[in-house]
């Protein structure tokens, strides 16, 4: 077996791994991150980027690429499918970035990848499948295959930020609880035939919510609410729906994406033990109405890179750093969490859509604005 040794083994190259070895490797700490994949995503999957995340990538140098390749939403309008109820501009945010960033996933792990490489150019092993960890007190081994071939780094930590199925998260045996909603969605991503352009519409008729986010490359997104899981989504099935609901028709639009996906919220009872420490999904998962999961992400990453950096100046404080990291997190994803119930609620079938239309309208016609916005927007999670 081929071994190799590295400060900090990151598990899981997405978004989050990618930024967290951003963050390390700026900050002069050594890192190395094991993807089983051989390509970046090729899809849009994930594409909202809050101004809190921006702020990130603006103190790292990101920021200007993601500008460059996304679509800033500085709008979004409250419809019931009849008419609009209210508008919220994210122009009146305090701040550089006063508005959420529409970037498909793909572009946003290729500019993370380009700049994690800029960095630290030997520093990613793609194709790498990771099958077993073994820790002593002073550091942790992560054993993985490669075209066959076995072999093993030795760290000082192991980083999982390898999803909500976490390898790393098992193999450390940190317990992951929460719970299954039985709300379920189908979304797909579509050429715009509306008349919205950069603005943001979530729709909350009778049935259920349909959001609708514009993408680059005169594209847009409709996430829709369903009654029931479907299985094998077709543009059909999601164009009926958006038809019905509130008459735009997408049945003869080019369409590059489709998908179903039910709603989760949980979290590792601890984000660190022993030399294995949790990230992004492999330590927590929200719903993902609203937007906010990688961000979530991003944040963490953020908070434990500047954790191990004065780890590394004071060994003897590492307890207390992991662990503030762990708490300042948990805070985090707890207020995150409430804010994504919220949303689903919001979205709900509704028996009285009456209720839903005042409370909408007081909510976006009132003081209570200034509140919606931070929510919207993820301000004021720390």
């Amino acid at each position: 077996m081929k071994k190799n040794k590295s400060d900090i083994t990151i598990v899981g190259g997405g978004p989050v791994g990618l930024f967290l070895g951003i963050c390390l490797s700026k900050q002069g700490v050594d890192c190395t991150i094991l993807e089983k994949r051989a390509e970046p995503v090729q899809d849009s999957r994930s594409l909202g980027i809050h101004p809190v995340s921006l702020e990130l990538f603006e103190k790292t140098g990101l920021v200007n690429e993601f500008l460059e390749q996304g679509i800033s939403i500085k709008k979004g309008l409250a419809h019931n499918g009849k008419e609009v109820l209210g508008s919220i501009n994210f122009d009146q945010l305090e701040g550089p970035f006063n508005f959420i960033l529409a970037c498909p996933q793909f572009y946003t792990e290729r500019i993370l990848l380009n700049k994690f490489l800029e960095l630290n150019p030997e520093g990613l092993i793609t194709g790498a499948n990771v099958t077993g960890l073994h820790q002593t007190n002073e550091q942790v081994s992560c054993r993985y295959q490669k075209k066959g071939k076995e072999y093993c780094i030795i760290s000082k930590y192991i980083i999982g930020c390898d999803g909500k199925n976490s390898l790393v998260r098992k193999e450390a045996d940190i317990l992951y609880g929460g719970e299954q909603y039985t709300d379920t969605y189908i979304m797909g991503d579509f050429d715009d035939n509306t008349s919205f352009e950069d603005q943001a519409v979530v729709f909350l008729p009778k049935q259920g919510l349909i959001e609708s986010f514009p993408l680059p490359d005169n594209m847009r997104r409709w996430v829709v609410k369903t009654d029931s899981y479907i299985d094998s989504p077709t543009t059909n099935i999601l164009a009926d729906f958006v038809k019905q609901r509130v008459g735009t028709d997408l049945k003869l639009l080019k369409n590059t994406m489709i998908s179903s996906f039910g709603v989760q919220s949980f979290s590792a009872e601890n984000y660190f033990k022993d030399r294995v420490i949790l990230c992004g999904d492999a330590a927590h998962v929200v719903s993902p109405i609203g937007g906010q999961g990688m961000n979530l992400g991003w944040i963490g990453a953020s908070i434990l890179a500047n954790a191990l950096s004065k780890i590394k100046m004071n060994p003897e404080k590492e307890t207390e750093l992991l662990s503030e990291y762990q708490k300042q997190q948990k805070k985090i994803v707890k207020k995150a969490s409430r804010r994504a119930e919220w949303n689903m609620r919001m979205g709900r079938k509704q028996i009285f859509p009456y209720f839903r239309k005042i409370l909408v309208q007081l909510i976006l016609k009132t003081p209570l604005k200034k509140i919606a916005l931070k929510v919207f927007t993820m301000k004021g999670l720390y």
